[in-house]
């Protein structure tokens, strides 16, 4: 891939990142969960807009367990949702907002919301 497609399609992410933003704001009571794609892991937080702070953050970096017929990459993104899902329980919280940070929502960013909706989240 050339540097200047690899530039274009970040451009295009971020572009796509800002129309949810438009949209999309987190309160203390149904805060907003953000995830980030990088290329081994993910990243996600809950974060209150209102007041500008982070509630609860985790990353799917060594995580291990039961995912079911999940492999890989997919079934530690979906063992993130989980334990984010259990971090969020510890802090009374329920309901979410969404925010797939402008990645199609499919593979890992998928399953990781999946995870989250297992674990007790509604969103």
């Amino acid at each position: 891939m050339k540097k200047d497609t690899a530039i274009y399609k970040q451009q295009l992410r971020t572009r796509r990142h800002t129309k949810i933003r438009a949209k999309v704001s987190g309160t203390e009571t149904c805060p907003r969960l953000s995830v980030y794609r990088a290329l081994t892991q993910i990243h996600a937080q809950l974060i209150d807009d209102v007041s500008g702070k982070t509630l609860v953050a985790v990353t799917t970096e060594g995580l291990t367990g039961d995912a079911g017929e999940r492999t890989g990459k997919v079934a530690e993104s979906y063992l993130g949702g989980l334990k984010l899902a259990e971090l969020a329980k510890a802090k009374n919280i329920s309901t979410v907002v969404f925010d797939r940070g402008g990645f199609r929502y499919h593979g890992r960013v998928s399953a990781f919301a999946e995870g989250a909706r297992t674990g007790g989240l509604q969103f």
